[in-house]
């Protein structure tokens, strides 16, 4: 991270007490810290969805259910 940018977000009550204890357990030094980390993987999760996207659109999209069956048949032999 090159800069921090401070933001107030409004989440519900019981997730935030949730968030409070992973901090004290130890789990991310600050709530700043556990919602940027969530963020990121967030962030890695979608760039992955848009990739995986981008490739079943490229390769004719995702295996049809006979398909499927082929390939486990052939992974079985």
């Amino acid at each position: 991270m090159t800069g921090i940018e401070k933001i107030a977000i409004s989440i519900p009550h019981p997730l935030m007490q949730r968030v409070r204890r992973a901090v004290a357990r130890g789990e991310a030094a600050s709530v700043s810290a556990y919602f940027a980390a969530a963020a990121e993987e967030k962030s890695k999760h979608d760039d992955l969805r848009h990739l995986l996207g981008e490739m079943l659109a490229e390769t004719g999209g995702p295996l049809t259910d006979e398909e499927r069956r082929s390939e486990e048949h052939t992974s079985e032999l």
